[in-house]
């Protein structure tokens, strides 16, 4: 039990810290998104480049994690986005909605985790689903916002728009450039280095304490009401998701059995701040989503726990 502590006690004492610095007043409402700014645009990229630079390409021959982290997305996305539709709701508002249900916080919790969890050996999967969710899920998810909000403007506009978009998240370039840079032996000056290793060892502590302080930012502005619960889209992000991914993990493919746990570990993380910066980006509700962050984040006390307990155990 102390080896669980040892895990699970640091990532989110880090989210509560950031949590009470602005429930107390400590840092000001701009904090969160100047930090979480720091995070995306300078550190979070940093790792990233680092990791997929001193990664092999064999680190990614192993189709059948990917596969499982991918069916278990598309099983929870899939879902939402019809339950929602059914609902008449709006099909740009129901892929937000959707994009939470799938959209594990690999990169400001799944990495900091699994190198706590599993050592250097869990980078790999880890970055793997990190480029997945927030390259990969994110891309898919914008074009069909896009879809959704201009239905009737030319295809190739949107097309355009969409490529431009993805071409300037940082999140996307980096780890590309880093994997090219490997994929070519291109040698990176140790100044250079230096640099990127100093950015990216910012990223899990600094991402940490900028969701806590995101979490209660919401808590204070979460007033308004809303005719959906966030209660169907965290079941499915925490219960659903982990359950069908440890079956594809453990029953019905073969993979080494780290990746295997990275696998199940990653998918029961909580929503990442992901659809919230997509409701954001297009003025669409955010309320659910907030909600649903807030409440999945809480409840991954009890289930990422409950998973690291049964690992060790087992």
């Amino acid at each position: 039990m102390l080896a669980i502590l040892n895990v699970a006690l640091p990532i989110f004492a880090l989210i509560f810290i950031g949590y009470f610095c602005r429930i107390r007043g400590i840092l000001g409402e701009n904090a969160s998104s100047e930090l979480s700014r720091f995070v995306v645009y300078l550190a979070l990229p940093s790792l990233l480049f680092n990791a997929t630079y001193h990664l092999k390409l064999s680190d990614f021959d192993n189709p059948h994690f990917m596969l499982v982290f991918a069916i278990g997305i598309a099983c929870v996305f899939t879902f939402t986005l019809v339950v929602r539709l059914k609902q008449k709701v709006g099909f740009a508002d129901a892929t937000i909605e959707a994009l939470g249900a799938g959209y594990a916080n690999t990169g400001f919790i799944g990495i900091p985790l699994c190198m706590l969890a599993f050592g250097q050996e869990g980078v790999a999967p880890a970055v793997i689903s990190t480029v997945m969710t927030a390259c990969l899920l994110f891309a898919i998810s914008i074009v069909m916002v896009e879809v959704g909000m201009y239905a009737d403007a030319h295809l190739g506009i949107t097309l355009i728009k969409v490529t431009r978009s993805l071409s300037r998240n940082p999140l996307i370039v980096a780890p590309c450039v880093g994997f090219l840079m490997s994929l070519y032996n291109i040698p990176l000056a140790n100044g250079i280095g230096q640099i990127f290793k100093l950015l990216g060892d910012a990223a899990g502590p600094c991402a940490l304490v900028s969701l806590g302080l995101f979490l209660a930012q919401s808590v204070k502005k979460d007033g308004s009401s809303t005719t959906h619960s966030p209660v169907m889209v965290v079941v499915l992000k925490l219960i659903v998701q982990p359950l069908v991914t440890a079956v594809l993990a453990y029953k019905v493919f073969s993979m080494p059995l780290i990746w295997a746990d990275t696998a199940l570990l990653l998918s029961a993380l909580p929503i990442g701040t992901g659809p919230f910066m997509l409701a954001e980006m297009y003025d669409r509700e955010a309320v659910v989503v907030s909600r649903a962050i807030l409440v999945s984040t809480v409840g991954s006390l009890l289930t990422v726990s409950m998973i690291l307990v049964w690992m060790h155990y087992r």
